[in-house]
């Protein structure tokens, strides 16, 4: 199956205001994005991708820096998400670090960047920056929306805002909000974010500085969460880098202290502070049956799409639990809705994988959707 090859972000500015959830409203804003595949005539083959925490707009192809998209394994000519046959877009979310306004570009007001000024961004703001982009495409209706994690918070929250607009929804290994647990976890890396010397109340950029440390050790803890512990006992296990015992408290002994280390220092070089306390607060805010007293099929009654709900067995961050919910919710709606289960030892970070079985299972769902 071959790639989508050389791929080019493109831009789009947005001057009228976008009223947000917290009752601000951001003008002067861009919104960077990609497209594969062709539009068709009718523009009714358009499927949006909507990305998780860490990752961007480049879902699919290669950069000319040589940069692969984070979900190219499934998207591309002949793969699952088929660009010969659909038109795939992938949108950089607000307040990311990639592109799209955020926190690094400079607040017209002050001349100087948003730093820990940028207003507070949710899932239902996001949803509702990609429906002016749509606008702007010209693409009234979607095919498809999917995503996996927070992008599956998106997609699920796409067919509440704007039911009209989705044929088919994939909510893969996500949940209908977070537990205390994962809000934990979450509050846990923002903290060692914000007490790093080097975060200056959000306003680094002033001072030429980036608060690494912290970032480093926010990144240690969401990776923890992502893996199984099947998946790190057989990657790592009680292997010792060095073969023998150092007896040091503050030396690397162990593969997998080595490998926590490494993802840290390579996240804190490219990923902004500001942001990863923005898109981890719109996980913790993700709540649509909040505003119906707790009531998650009265939150999804709106919903006219037709569902697929992925999990996966050893994801405990997102456990198929969670799943379940959203499932159930949508039956006692009477909703169309399918569910898998997948048996799969990598736990949350799953959805990125090549399993066969997850492949095939939404390759066979793509079909239906091309089909209809």
């Amino acid at each position: 199956m071959r790639s989508v090859g050389i791929v080019t972000p493109q831009s789009m500015h947005f001057a009228p205001p976008l009223p947000l959830q917290s009752g601000a409203r951001l003008a002067d804003y861009d919104l960077v994005f990609e497209t594969y595949g062709t539009l068709n005539a009718e523009r009714s083959n358009a499927v949006l991708v909507c990305h998780a925490l860490n990752a961007s707009h480049h879902v699919a192809g290669t950069h000319a820096d040589g940069a692969e998209g984070w979900w190219d394994n499934l998207i591309g000519p002949g793969k699952p998400l088929d660009t010969n046959r659909f038109f795939v877009i992938g949108v950089n979310n607000l307040g990311s670090c990639f592109g799209s306004t955020g926190p690094m570009h400079v607040n017209p007001a002050t001349g100087q960047p948003w730093g820990a000024d940028f207003p507070v961004v949710t899932v239902e703001d996001w949803v509702d920056a990609q429906a002016r982009l749509l606008d702007a495409l010209g693409i009234e209706r979607l095919a498809a929306v999917i995503g996996g994690s927070l992008g599956g918070m998106q997609a699920l929250s796409w067919t509440i805002r704007h039911p009209a607009r989705v044929a088919h929804a994939l909510v893969i290994a996500s949940a209908p909000n977070l537990s205390a647990q994962n809000i934990a976890f979450n509050e846990v890396a923002r903290r060692a974010i914000v007490t790093d010397p080097e975060f200056h109340g959000g306003h680094f950029y002033a001072h030429g500085v980036v608060p690494k440390r912290g970032l480093r050790v926010a990144r240690m803890i969401g990776h923890i969460t992502y893996l199984s512990d099947d998946s790190m006992e057989a990657k790592f296990g009680r292997e010792l880098r060095n073969g023998g015992l150092a007896y040091s408290t503050q030396d690397i002994e162990f593969q997998i202290e080595s490998y926590l280390r490494h993802q840290g220092e390579k996240f804190s070089e490219y990923f902004d502070a500001n942001t990863y306390l923005l898109i981890t607060r719109a996980l913790d805010y993700f709540d649509p049956a909040r505003a119906q007293g707790g009531d998650l099929a009265a939150a999804l009654a709106p919903a006219t799409a037709k569902f697929l709900v992925v999990s996966f067995t050893t994801d405990w961050r997102f456990s198929p639990m969670r799943s379940r919910e959203i499932v159930k919710a949508l039956i006692d709606n009477r909703a169309p809705v399918s569910y898998a289960e997948i048996d799969a030892p990598h736990g949350h970070d799953a959805f990125l994988l090549d399993d066969p079985r997850y492949h095939a299972l939404l390759r066979s769902y793509f079909e239906q959707v091309g089909a209809r």
